[in-house]
Parts: structure tokens; sequence; C-alpha cells
């Protein structure tokens, strides 16, 4: 087991709902130094895993272990923090509460400020879902954010981002095999379903035009071996459940949902305090620039920067080298700033 386990007890979520002995699994890069000033909270996304993160870690690189205390904490519904696939009845399965945005942050403070005692943290950042977790953290605790970098992702689930899910979700509940989430095997049909519908959002119109695929890191040689090999196989190696779980906190992810904020999403971002410059993709199907703009124009201190390219929503996900290095430079200049 490469990363650690911190027992959170009895959570009552802000569903109102109770997380019964719960644990948030999490992993650490780099030394916390003595004035316990040089932490980052980077968090998972949808699906993903801390070694999942690792592409934007390393000797050189603005989240350096030599400089920095990264940690990565799993979401709670990813497989490694309390999940429907690792609860023991009756929450197991189905039976898993609902967790918000809100209720994945709390429990990383606790993690932090618990387990570490770090009072403020030099940056948060994250792709996708953690991206939504890094707003999360600037709004909830705005005194101990310093900086904020979140790419790929956004404050509010957008409409058009949930009916995208909608078809994620619908793809594994309509598998006979799904059994209400009451499964002894996994539905299979349903999680390669998953994957031929994330193939026509995850990446762009022009990755496709241009045949990328054919290329590095993914090398395949025709469309329909691209589908099956990355993308089938990619959603096979997750639990059904543990996708509904998470596809749920990413459907109500919305920080006007915060309390004292009355689902007020401009009032919630116009209480950042952090630094913040924002990352979309240029070619993201589901968190496109204008919707990230309009974020940064509520902002008080904050910057839109437009990763180019077709990557799409993958420009945020390691694969490609050249969006690598766009989004650590501007990790580099925020952490100088």
């Amino acid at each position: 087991m490469d990363y650690e386990l911190f027992p959170l007890g009895d959570v009552r979520l802000s569903t109102g709902q109770t997380l019964r002995d719960a644990t948030l699994a999490y992993k650490t890069y780099g030394t916390l130094n003595e004035d316990r000033s040089n932490a980052i909270v980077y968090p998972t996304w949808y699906s993903g895993q801390h070694y999942d993160n690792e592409w934007l870690i390393g000797e050189g690189m603005a989240l350096d272990p030599a400089k920095y205390f990264i940690i990565v904490p799993n979401m709670l519904g990813n497989g490694l923090s309390s999940s429907p696939s690792n609860t023991p009845p009756p929450h197991n399965g189905p039976r898993f509460p609902d967790v918000t945005f809100y209720d994945q942050v709390r429990q990383q403070h606790r993690l932090v400020t618990e387990r570490f005692g770090i009072e403020t943290l030099e940056l948060v950042t994250g792709w996708s879902m953690g991206a939504g977790q890094t707003y999360q953290w600037a709004v909830t605790f705005p005194d101990m954010v310093k900086r904020i970098m979140p790419f790929c992702g956004s404050s509010k689930t957008s409409e058009h981002n949930i009916v995208f899910l909608e078809g994620v979700k619908h793809a594994i509940i309509t598998d006979a095999a799904w059994q209400d989430g009451m499964y002894e095997k996994q539905p299979v049909k349903g999680l390669r379903a998953v994957g031929r519908v994330y193939a026509g959002w995850g990446l762009s119109q022009a990755f496709y035009w241009q045949q990328l695929y054919k290329r590095d890191p993914f090398d395949f040689a025709t469309l329909e071996d691209f589908l099956v090999g990355f993308w089938e196989g990619f959603f096979l190696a997750k639990d059904a459940n543990n996708l509904l779980t998470m596809l749920w906190t990413w459907q109500q992810g919305d920080i006007g949902k915060t309390p004292g904020f009355d689902g007020d999403q401009v009032k919630a971002l116009a209480s950042i305090r952090a630094k913040a410059i924002v990352m979309p993709a240029e070619k993201d199907l589901y968190f496109p620039p204008e919707d990230e703009e309009f974020a940064v124009s509520h902002m008080p201190n904050a910057e839109l920067r437009v990763i180019p390219g077709v990557w799409g929503h993958f420009a945020g996900g390691g694969a490609n080298p050249a969006d690598t290095a766009f989004i650590d430079a501007a990790l580099k200049e925020l952490l100088d700033s």
C-alpha cells in the first residue's frame, strides 16, 4: 500500500446522512518544513486516485517535493477513501451516502489540520473534479488558502455538464447486470458503454480530426482500437457504484451551496481571497473557457489563462507534454508571486 489512511470517525454529511467509521486515504510528497509553511493540497478527479496526479509532481517542476509538502487526498467515493466498494453493510454499494464537494473539503481540512497541524496552504490546485474541490477550498477556508489554480473544471456544474453525466449514469443503470446497484459482478456492458460516452467528450473534435490517438502516448492503429483499448479498458477497471457516487458529487457541484451563501454562486466567487490563475482548456467540451471567464469576472484577484491546443478536457490529464509544460509554468509563476 503506497498511501496512508486518516480515520474520520462518524461524519455527519451536509445531506443529513451519516457516513459511519469513515476513512480518508492520502499520499504525501516531500517534507513539511519546521514552521509548516510549505504545504500544497492537490485533490483527485473523477475516478482518479493519488497516483494519477503524480505526472504534475517532480524534481524541477512547480510541485517539487524538494521544496513543497504536497498532500494528495483521495476523494470519498474513489475506491481508496471510504466508498461504496469498501464500506461494510448496510452502507455499502448503492446505500452509500451522498457526498458533496463541501463534505469532501471539510474532511480534507481535518486531515490537513489534525494530522499535520497546518494553518496555511501555499496552494490548492486540481484538474476536473479536483478543480471543483479547489474552488471549494478557497470559499470554505478563505483565510487559509493563499493561492489556487483550478484547471479544466468549474465552481458550479453547468446544466450542459449535467446532461453529459446523465449519459454516463444511464450507461451504467440501464445494464441489466446493474441490479439497482446490488450486483455481485460488475455491470461490464454498462462500464464499456461509459467508455464510449466519455470518448466523445474527453477529447475534442480536432483531436479526432488529426487522429492523435495514433500517436504517443496512445499508439492505436484505428479509431475502434482506441475506443476499446483505451476508453473501454479505462472504465472496466472501475467500480460502477463508486462511479455513480462520484458522479452525484460532480452533478451537485456548486460553491453557492456552501453554508452562508444561500445558493449564490456569484457571492461565493466574490468571497475568494486567494490569488488565482483559472485555467480552462481551449476545446474542453464540458468546462468551456467562457464558463470560467464568467467565474473570473466575479473573483477579486483572478486571471483567466486558457490552455491552447486540441486535447480538450484531457489537456489537464498529463497525457500531452506541451499541455503539462503550460500548466507547470503557470503553477511556477503563481507560486513565485
